[in-house]
This record gives C-alpha cells, sequence and structure tokens, in this order.
C-alpha cells in the first residue's frame, strides 16, 4: 500500500511541475508562417524533398544545386527513377523544383535523365 500511495504521490507532483513548464505547440514551419519570416535554407531544402517525393513516389537522393530567388527558392534535387542491378545501372533523374518564398513547392520538371554510374559528358549538367 505504501507503494500505491509513493506512485500516486509521484505522479501528482510530476503532472504539477508539467503544467508549470512552458510548452511550445508551433512547429518551425507555423513559427515561420506566422512572424512572416523566410524559412531557413535547411528548411526549405527538408521542404522541398518531402513535397517532391510526396508528389512524385520517387525518393530524393540529393540536391545538386540550391538559389534564393526574387520569388523563392530553386532547387535541382536527384532522384532514383529505376533501381537496378547492379547498382551503378540505376536509372537516375535530375528535376529542377520551384518553391515560393514560404517553401511551398510551386512547381517542379525532370530535366534528365541518366544512369547512376556515368560521368557527364557535356562537362555540366
Amino acid at each position: 500500500m505504501s507503494n500505491e500511495k509513493n506512485t500516486s504521490q509521484s505522479q501528482g507532483s510530476r503532472e504539477a511541475q508539467d503544467s508549470r513548464e512552458p510548452q511550445e505547440t508551433q512547429t518551425p514551419n507555423d513559427r515561420h508562417a506566422a512572424d512572416g519570416d523566410r524559412p531557413t535554407p535547411m528548411e526549405v531544402l527538408r521542404q522541398a524533398r518531402a513535397q517532391l517525393a510526396e508528389l512524385t513516389g520517387l525518393a530524393p537522393e540529393s540536391v545538386s544545386s540550391f538559389e534564393q530567388t526574387e520569388d523563392g527558392w530553386a532547387l535541382d534535387v536527384e532522384v532514383l527513377e529505376l533501381a537496378r542491378v547492379p547498382d551503378t545501372m540505376s536509372l537516375m533523374a535530375s528535376y529542377q523544383v520551384e518553391l515560393d518564398q514560404q517553401g511551398q513547392l510551386t512547381g517542379y520538371r525532370r530535366v534528365r535523365r541518366y544512369e547512376r554510374g556515368r560521368a557527364d559528358a557535356r562537362g555540366g549538367r
């Protein structure tokens, strides 16, 4: 019985302590939207990858280009389009992704497809 008493007392004191601690209910994205601030570059990268994956069903592997524009953000994202064996023969694609100032995807397009193991013959893109 004394164990039950101690348990209920400790729970009560823990609840009282929890109620005194400030709790943050906003996510980082909510804070930026409420403040009117632009998201940080890392937030933009995460949002772009997540939104592109949701829209295309393809998993982004890397971001090869990233820049802030007057209208928002522009990125080039590399995705795996078709897995093959060996992995160096897998089919990759590069997508141009555009986001507004708040980091919401406004458009994307595939600009290139290539095998993972192939170097770019053009020296650039």
